[in-house]
């Protein structure tokens, strides 16, 4: 240590958090501490205890840090590395490399930054188009936006997680960041083989809190992911893709953070500050004139409740929601995405235009009736239905078999070739559904097809 360095000695350690006191000169908050025998144990300044006294909370294990210890101020904030450095590689909340590479080089950026002023954002609400069908007319993402997935295991969000990825890079050119809050290591060791594989791995960077790491850790993860995403999208100008996984788990971790810091807890538990934590990850995400962060959230709901206050916070920063459906995945419907139950707020005529929202509108219409006349067809069977009910159901199953698709990511596994679709293909498609143009075309030919034009008439 140089004589000019600010050292301080530890006073208490209760966990991962850590009091400290500096005569000399206080540490600013989000200031970056030091301790421990090679100064490998990092500690994120969170309160000013006096004119002395800091609180702290590690995002390392504390193991071996004891009263009377010195404890390094190095001055600046917690920094990430960011650039084309980052690209194919995994890292932690500190920027290291977890995936036995070589060190990451390159200029590093404090992950706490402001959120880009209103006047310097697009004011354009505009589309981000997937490839995908169901989300593209059912529910649009918007660029710059938020969209929630939820789903179960087994369902096939990792899945459309990495084709949503894959196609960005493909038909967006620009770069998609993956960040696992609270990960479990075999989820993230799958996703790494999975993007391997399908070849997308080169356009993307992956940031890992993983489960077994301190709450501060995992609090932090996402601030260091946006980071690495805003310096492509203002540095570089590309549209970034930001997949989050799980929100729920940023949440949790911020309540650790909250209860180990002393704070009285409100609602059911979760820590006073929830909502200004959560918007200050939240209001880093949007579009600017040169770029823009699109992000897709995966949600866990606490027992279902739409109304525990995490769920109810996160809601309010959404602009679309794509539900994923255990039963149509048991049909083997895939993507198994909700047709009814996913929605977005570009659904609009003056946004998504008067044709899409017409065409949306139908689509639900005809499948809100098909879900009301499955029970009176389990019953008695669809010939007691009258003519037109039959012809609405008919025209729901064919509608339900054209929004499955074969996914580029899924090739090795379905052997069918992968297929994007555009928004104008798939909503003709839909028309020509609705018009009973394919009355007497059999389900099955436009279940795992691309456009409408694939369906073989020869066959038939």
């Amino acid at each position: 240590m140089n004589e000019n360095d600010n050292v301080g000695t530890v006073v208490s350690v209760r966990g991962s958090v850590v009091d400290a006191r500096f005569p000399s000169r206080l540490p600013g908050i989000y200031s970056v501490l030091r301790a421990g025998d090679t100064k490998d144990i990092v500690i994120e300044v969170n309160t000013h205890l006096s004119d002395s006294m800091v609180r702290g909370v590690a995002l390392t294990p504390t193991q071996g840090l004891a009263r009377g210890s010195d404890v390094l101020d190095t001055g600046d904030p917690l920094q990430v590395p960011v650039g084309k450095d980052l690209l194919g590689r995994v890292v932690n909340v500190m920027g290291r490399p977890i995936d036995m590479g070589e060190d990451i080089g390159g200029a590093m950026r404090a992950i706490h930054q402001k959120p880009i002023p209103l006047t310097d954002q697009s004011t354009v609400s505009e589309i981000f188009t997937t490839g995908i069908k169901a989300i593209d007319v059912l529910a649009p993402l918007e660029r710059g936006g938020k969209a929630g997935l939820f789903g179960g295991a087994g369902v096939g969000k990792t899945v459309l997680i990495t084709e949503m990825i894959n196609n960005t890079v493909k038909q967006h050119h620009g770069v998609s960041i993956f960040c696992g809050i609270g990960e479990r290591c075999r989820e993230g060791e799958e996703f790494y083989r999975d993007m391997q594989s399908a070849g997308v791995l080169g356009n993307t960077v992956m940031v890992f809190g993983q489960m077994n790491e301190p709450p501060g850790a995992r609090f932090r993860v996402g601030h260091a992911a946006l980071t690495v995403a805003e310096f492509f999208r203002d540095e570089m100008h590309q549209d970034v893709l930001l997949m989050m996984d799980n929100i729920f788990r940023f949440i949790q971790a911020g309540s650790e953070v909250s209860g180990l810091m002393g704070q009285l807890p409100s609602r059911l538990g979760y820590q006073p500050t929830l909502g200004t934590e959560l918007a200050e990850l939240e209001e880093r995400i949007c579009n600017t004139t040169s770029g823009a962060i699109t992000s897709i959230q995966a949600v866990y709901v606490p027992a279902d409740d739409f109304t525990d206050p995490s769920a109810v916070h996160t809601f309010g920063h959404l602009s679309a929601s794509i539900v994923l459906s255990r039963k149509r995945a048991s049909e083997g419907l895939y993507p198994a995405i909700d047709l009814l139950q996913s929605t977005s707020k570009m659904l609009l005529p003056h946004i998504a235009g008067e044709r899409h929202y017409r065409i949306a509108q139908e689509i639900r219409r005809t499948l809100t009736i098909y879900e009301d006349l499955k029970d009176i067809i389990a019953m008695l069977g669809i010939s007691e239905l009258s003519r037109e009910d039959q012809r609405i159901v008919y025209r729901a199953r064919r509608l339900e078999r054209f929004f499955t698709q074969p996914f580029f990511t899924t090739e090795q596994f379905t052997g069918i070739e992968g297929r994007m679709v555009a928004v104008d293909d798939a909503l003709s498609g839909c028309e020509r559904i609705l018009n009973d143009e394919y009355a007497q075309c059999p389900e099955s030919k436009l279940c795992m097809i691309g456009t409408i034009d694939e369906v073989d008439w020869d066959e038939i």
